[in-house]
């Protein structure tokens, strides 16, 4: 594997610029649709958006969740074909034409020309297509953009043609007159699903008119409430409900007499006598139109009752018109009505009805004969303004007109109060123009008809989630309405319905083949413009004309409804694919198309098969501005997507929005600042691991051992450490649930699940594992501990929590990991693949170079699948082990006790007996080092140190028990220890009656403390299923184990909150650890460059230093890796050193010996100088121009020293008697002075060679000359690259054979007896033998 930089230096949006280039060079997305096209089909359908507009956030949510669905579905085997699609047509395209054109009125489209007007919006439907492929290919959804589908295509408009010919062979399509909701903006119907998406809380007039009642003996005025005084100049008919009483009442004070409903005089106004000057009762106040309605008993105070009957009585009685715009009507019109649709919860009880502008208003006035369909006139045209025959009015708009019909109405002395108040009224989604109710002819899709059949549809499909099914949608279906389909408008999919002239023959087209063959014409294009002049003879002869296509278009939605047939153009092609799959498998869209286009693609896919058009469905809340209002460009209330990408990343995005409420249909205000997060508290602690993982193989090779490469699963299920046994079983659990729960769509449960359980990798299985991780424990167990992260990793990918302590922490951890580390990480580089492309593809990218037969891509890899038995034991027993410690750290953060201050006893008390052998066996010692704790006891007597009591859960049995509640809960209260204990072993009980289970009762263990003992000296902690108890007691034998612990913690850097003062030989060794670190950092070494440190006393007394590094020894190699070494073991060949001002690097010069050293190269000094300028001039570094004084990177040395050595021995050759080498050896050092009173120098030096000159001596015999051959074996051996020799050494067992060194017999080097690769190993070696 290559290295890595470090995370700061990683972005994570200039590494997915170059996975998609690398996806682009590789063809991934075709490729993976190659490979995968015999595998069996997963319909996905994609929901066509507008390309009118640029995509937003809900977009990119919505096609996360498609793309986190189709790629998990291809890696279980599955070809998904996904093809992205566009919605070409309807009012949004329009809108916008109109807006560019300034158009206001349909008769300036049809002045332009429709074939010009239509070809203007086919040239901006596509505006935005490079923007929108650029957003999601940018944003790692694989889609296919050059074979989209596009609803103005000829196929897919013809399919649509297909759908619906298909519905009138049913008998389904109707032609009707209908009161429906109207956009005088966009001039069009809208379907009443399309009305729900725009309600505002806006004002608007109210007022109470009179109608006088033609005869009445009293004079009398029935008395109607109206919010659209628009409306009245059309009224004509007013409307009781038979069953209410009415009442006729005379003002005591006006003599004015009303008819109204009994149970609504409080809509009267409360009109009270003027007082005169002598304060007698005069004449009333003038009626104020303005007047509040009191009280019914206050009322009657005001009004005397004349009369009361029953609703039906008042039926067919005349009154007065208010306006006398259709007195042609007053044969059967201005009468009254009854109907149930009144109700008492508002008005009068008395409608006023405009048929033409209220659905029940039309209904109840054709089915009482007022009008008849036929003579049926609305006086309000198709821009919302009043036709000529409102005289009064005429061209005026209809809410315009409002203020003046109110005043014509007061005029005429018919007003009886008037005001104005906040209701929620539609508005047009697109122009954003109140609604207004206008009869309409238009074509219907029975859908009332199919109402239980859609019911029955709807309980065949799985809704993720599913209240969005069992509520919202189900009740939208159970009232759903007849589906006005057509719109009389321009740019759309026409009717395919050509009707004779006289209306009695008419035929619908189901295929463009069928209209060439009626009308022998060639057909090209289905657009209106295009298609409106084709004619069809009449089958019943010349005489009866032609038949003339009708002029409506289709509505959008029916389009997008269609869509499961007309993108692959069935059933004129595709038909096998089609109806092998239909159902399809999956789609997936926001919360409103609830009403939208799931609403469409379940009503036609009933009709036409009798059953829904989807099987599964994810329904994904609203993305808000993080002021949690609409997002909106003019209020710049949210960031640009592409400035977040290019910010954080694609991946960051998709996570911080896959894993928040908005998966579960609720609403995100979006933050910036929460996608820097997953960045923060994901992305890096991930990417810091997999550094961590390559480095610690990286290590493997660069100390000599052979090159990394995972061990093969069945090898690692056979690991006998526990934390192995562990990881491995928590990993088949996480694929095992992830698996359950894609299958369930549920993608809000597996994020949660993929962090914790990484979470759990790196606190648990890292943290516990640093010897491991360090090789202290070998070689095979170290290529172990890394194989398993690595094969994890192909599981999730995602090492995603932080990784406590240091930098030190990290370069330590790494050193364990090997073939369980490098498990997990490709296990979870496979498991997060489908959401996080990006970061899995890049990962992948470096791991695959160690694995054999790997797949190019990470996206062409199958997806995991459960291996092995799962050991819920001990899953469990690990869980319960992390509550151990959390509850113990407690308990010392009440008490003060840090964890540098040993403890002596902790014991853990639990019921069950195989986890408390599991504590107190395999897994004490993780314990006791983490809690810093001398002993633990496991106790299963659960009453030895707590009381148990039992609490009901009210919030769980409340509704359940009802009245029974109070009873039980008294009872739940009052059982005994020994019944609660007999609860918890057979998990129910039965109180009252009733059953309760363990989750219906709490059960509460309250610490019972030793008789004698304070809080301050035992405490305790519990979570209701382990209880934790601590001694706290002070131990003064445990003191210098205290400090001990301090220092090593310290040297670790994982510092502990609340330590205190520390003695200062801790505080040294913690001041001599850092800067050894910093160093390594300074000059540019990674944790896998071995380096050994040399200390160097500065101090007169030297004997203080060297008892410091006597006392933390051990702790120190823990920290560095390496034992501190005092400056005086540096091996003879590594002494002489000379610092050129001309270069101010240190080189070291060495030759067999010291001495030769001194008689070669002092002498010649200049000359080596001049080498050295020479060589370093040639290297790609400097240029032959170079000046003196250039300070030259230590990065230089590292990365040249080996060519350098070479490039001097060659040139050497020859005018030497035996090779010279020049080595670099001295990387850095350090001085320090007063730390703790102690003044010291740290060097940094590469391994040098440790020779036992006496055992090699004794290689060729003790006679004379045999020293000559010593030193030509150790001059060979300086001349070797120690890497290089390190791995010969391993090779060999730990010996190499020398046979060509002229003139000198073959000889076995054994490393340990005759050499060793560095002081420190021999230190080392020296002191444990």
């Amino acid at each position: 594997m290559e290295e890595v930089c470090e995370g700061k230096d990683f972005s994570f949006p200039t590494q997915e610029e170059k996975i998609l280039s690398f996806w682009s060079e590789i063809k991934a997305f075709e490729t993976q649709l190659e490979r995968t096209k015999d595998l069996p089909e997963y319909i996905f359908y994609d929901g066509p958006p507008f390309a009118t507009g640029l995509p937003h956030y809900g977009h990119i949510l919505a096609g996360t969740i498609k793309d986190i669905v189709t790629r998990y579905q291809t890696m279980t085997g599955h070809h998904v074909t996904r093809r992205f699609g566009w919605d070409c047509h309807g009012l949004p395209v329009e809108n916008e034409i109109d807006k560019k054109l300034g158009i206001k009125r349909r008769d300036e489209v049809l002045k332009m020309g429709i074939d010009k007007y239509n070809e203007e919006c086919r040239g901006i439907v596509t505006r935005y297509v490079e923007e929108w492929e650029k957003v999601v290919v940018r944003v790692g959804r694989w889609i296919d953009f050059k074979n989209d589908y596009k609803t103005m295509d000829l196929k897919f408009m013809e399919s649509v043609w297909w759908v619906f010919a298909k519905l009138f062979e049913k008998g389904l399509v109707y032609k009707g007159f209908k009161v429906m909701p109207y956009s005088t903006g966009c001039k069009t119907v809208l379907s009443n699903f399309e009305v729900q998406q725009n309600y505002k809380d806006v004002p608007d007039p109210e007022i109470t008119v009179t109608f006088p009642i033609v005869d009445d003996p009293h004079n009398a005025a029935f008395v109607a409430w109206t919010t659209t005084p628009w409306t009245l100049p059309s009224n004509l008919a007013l409307c009781v409900n038979g069953n209410f009483d009415y009442i006729k009442v005379r003002n005591k004070y006006t003599g004015k007499v009303y008819v109204i409903a009994e149970c609504r005089l409080s809509a009267l106004p409360i009109e009270k006598p003027k007082s005169t000057a002598n304060g007698s009762a005069g004449a009333s106040k003038t009626s104020n139109s303005k007047t509040k309605s009191g009280k019914a008993e206050n009322l009657m105070d005001s009004y005397d009752l004349l009369e009361k009957v029953k609703g039906s009585e008042l039926v067919n009685k005349k009154y007065e018109p208010l306006f006398n715009y259709f007195m042609e009507f007053s044969d059967t019109a201005f009468r009254v009505v009854a109907d149930d649709y009144v109700t008492d919860d508002s008005g009068t009880g008395i409608v006023h009805s405009a048929p033409a502008f209220g659905e029940d208003d039309y209904r109840i006035c054709i089915a009482n004969q007022i009008l008849s369909k036929e003579n049926l006139i609305v006086a309000v045209d198709d821009d919302g303004c009043f036709i000529e025959k409102v005289t009064d009015f005429s061209g005026r708009y209809v809410k315009d007109a409002d203020k003046d019909i109110i005043e014509a109405v007061k005029a005429k002395g018919r007003l009886v109060k008037s005001g104005s108040f906040m209701h929620s009224y539609p508005f047009c989604w697109r122009s954003d123009t109140p609604l207004i109710y206008r009869a309409v002819p238009s074509w219907f899709i029975r859908v009332e008809q199919l109402k239980e059949q859609l019911l029955e549809s709807n309980k065949q499909t799985y809704w993720v989630p599913d209240y969005v099914k069992e509520k919202r949608f189900h009740n939208w279906l159970e009232n759903a309405r007849d589906w006005a389909v057509s719109r009389s408008r321009f740019w759309g999919t026409p009717l395919p319905v050509w009707m004779s002239d006289d209306g009695e023959q008419f035929i619908v087209m189901d295929s463009i083949a069928k209209l060439e063959k009626l009308s022998g014409v060639k057909v090209f294009d289905l657009h209106r413009h295009n298609i409106d002049n084709i004619t069809i003879p009449s089958s019943r002869g010349p005489e009866f004309g032609v038949l003339r296509r009708v002029e409506d278009v289709f509505d959008c939605w029916f389009e997008s409804g269609s869509m499961p047939y007309a993108y692959i153009h069935y059933p004129f092609e595709n038909v096998e694919l089609f109806e092998k799959n239909f159902p399809g498998h999956f789609v997936a869209e926001g919360l409103d198309q609830t009403r939208g286009w799931f609403y469409t693609l379940m009503v036609l896919s009933t009709a036409l098969f009798g059953k829904p058009a989807f099987r599964n469905l994810i329904c994904n809340g609203l993305v808000l501005a993080e002021d949690g209002k609409k997002m909106s460009k003019s209020l710049k209330n949210y960031p640009s997507p592409m400035e977040v990408i290019d910010d954080y990343g694609a991946d960051a995005l998709r996570l911080y929005l896959i894993n928040s409420p908005v998966v579960r249909a609720e609403t995100l205000r979006f933050k910036k600042e929460g996608v820097f997060s997953v960045v923060k508290d994901v992305f890096l602690p991930w990417y810091n691991a997999y550094r961590f993982l390559v480095q610690n193989a990286k290590r493997l090779e660069i100390e000599g051992f052979a090159p990394f490469t995972p061990i093969d699963s069945a090898t690692l299920q056979g690991s006998s450490n526990v934390l192995d046994q562990w990881i491995n079983s928590a990993t088949q659990s996480l694929v095992h649930f992830v698996h359950q729960e894609m299958n369930a769509y549920r993608l809000y449960t597996v994020v949660p699940y993929l962090l914790k359980f990484l979470d759990n990798l790196t606190n648990i299985y890292v943290r516990f594992n640093r010897k491991r991780l360090k090789g202290r424990t070998g070689e095979e167990d170290c290529r172990t501990a890394l194989s398993t992260l690595y094969n994890v990793e192909e599981f999730l990918f995602v090492l995603v929590v932080s990784l406590s302590g240091s930098a030190y922490f990290m370069s330590d951890t790494l050193h364990v990991l090997n073939n369980f580390a490098f498990k997990v990480l490709l296990m979870s580089c496979k498991v997060m693949a489908p959401f996080t492309p990006f970061f899995s593809e890049g990962l992948y990218q470096n791991m695959r170079r160690v694995c054999t037969r790997s797949e190019e891509s990470i996206h062409y890899c199958s997806f995991p699948q459960v291996e092995g038995e799962r050991d819920e034991r001990i899953e469990q027993s690990v869980a319960r082990m992390m509550t151990i410690i959390d509850l113990a750290r407690n308990i010392r953060e009440r008490h003060n006790k840090p964890l540098k201050s040993p403890l002596r006893e902790m014991i853990v008390v639990h019921t069950d007996v195989d986890f408390l052998d599991d504590i107190a066996g395999k897994l004490k010692e993780y314990v006791l080092e983490e809690l810093n704790v001398r002993s633990l006891v496991p106790c299963n007597d659960t009453l030895k140190y707590a009381s148990l009591r039992a609490e009901p859960e009210f919030s769980v049995l409340g509704k359940r028990l009802g009245k029974s509640m109070g009873v039980v809960a008294k009872e739940v209260k009052a059982m005994s220890q020994k019944n609660i204990l007999e609860f918890e072993k057979a998990g129910e009980v039965t109180i009252s009656s009733h059953c309760l289970k363990l989750s219906d009762i709490k059960v509460v263990r309250e610490f019972k403390r030793p008789d004698g003992l304070t809080d301050g000296e035992v405490d305790a902690a519990g979570d209701g299923d382990v209880l934790v108890i601590l001694d706290l007691r002070l131990d003064e034998s445990l003191y210098e184990a205290g400090v001990a612990r301090e220092r090593k913690l310290l040297c670790g850097l994982t510092l502990v909150k609340g330590c205190v003062m520390l003695d200062e030989w801790a505080v040294c060794q913690l001041q001599v650890v850092n800067r050894i670190q910093k160093s390594r950092k300074k000059i540019g070494l990674e944790p896998t460059d071995a380096v050994e440190v040399y200390f160097e006393s500065l101090d007169e007394d030297k004997s203080i230093s060297q008892r410091v590094l006597n006392s933390q020894e051990l702790y120190i190699r823990d920290a560095i890796g390496s034992p501190l070494l005092s400056s005086t073991l540096m091996p003879p060949h590594a002494v002489i050193t000379f610092e050129f001002t001309l270069l101010h690097c240190k080189i070291l010069f060495t030759a067999g010996a010291r001495q030769l050293v001194m008689d070669l190269l002092l002498p010649r000094l200049a000359e080596v100088v001049a080498l050295v300028f020479t060589c370093l001039s040639s290297g790609t570094l400097f240029s032959p121009g170079i000046t003196y004084g250039v300070r030259l990177p230590l990065t230089y040395w590292l990365n040249n020293s080996k060519a350098f050595a070479r490039q001097t021995r060659n040139y050497f050759k020859g005018r030497c008697r035996m090779p010279l080498l020049i080595i670099f050896v001295i990387l850095g050092e350090e001085t320090f002075h007063d730390i703790s009173k102690l003044s010291f120098t740290i060097y940094l030096a590469r391994p040098a060679l440790v020779f036992q000159s006496d055992a090699i001596l004794s290689l060729y015999g003790v006679v004379s000359g045999n020293t000559k051959s010593a030193h030509g074996l150790e001059t060979y051996l300086l001349s070797r690259d120690h890497s290089n020799l390190k791995s010969e050494f391993q090779l060999g067992d730990g010996k190499i054979t020398v046979d060509f060194i002229e003139g000198l017999p073959a000889v076995n080097v054994i490393l340990g007896e005759l050499v060793f690769l560095s002081v420190g190993d021999s230190i080392l070696r020296t002191k444990s033998g």
